[in-house]
């Protein structure tokens, strides 16, 4: 890794899971911009398009999964991290959808940070 940090996106409606995934990655070093819907999100990535997003699947203005294939089209080359604690159907289903629609990566709630950190770190290079 550069001098320069690297932008991180989180997008959940939880602010307690926006909280701990901002508060953990700045301590490693990375910028984090959050937003708690996909709307609000997708302001911020035609703005500062970053280098990664965490999106929670579901969210109830714009479902993480429509978010993820907005992005993807868009920003073809962005790591896209989806995380699920599930919804009226099983979380796993949903984290396949999202594999499926885009996602480089899932996980599901509760995650390890430890794990999550790593793949950050190999996805853009910092390893």
């Amino acid at each position: 890794m550069g001098d320069e940090a690297r932008n991180i996106l989180i997008i959940d409606d939880d602010p307690d899971i926006r909280r701990l995934l901002e508060q953990f990655l700045a301590r490693e070093g990375y910028n984090i911009l959050t937003a708690s819907t996909g709307a609000e999100a997708e302001q911020i990535y035609l703005e500062n398009p970053p280098d990664l997003v965490i999106t929670d699947i579901i969210m109830p203005d714009r479902e993480g999964i429509e978010t993820i294939r907005e992005m993807r089209r868009m920003y073809p080359e962005m790591t896209i991290v989806a995380i699920s604690g599930g919804g009226r159907i099983d979380s796993q289903d949903y984290l396949v959808l999202a594999r499926k629609l885009g996602a480089d990566r899932t996980f599901g709630k509760p995650f390890d940070l430890a794990e999550m950190l790593n793949y950050i770190r190999e996805a853009l290079g910092d390893a």
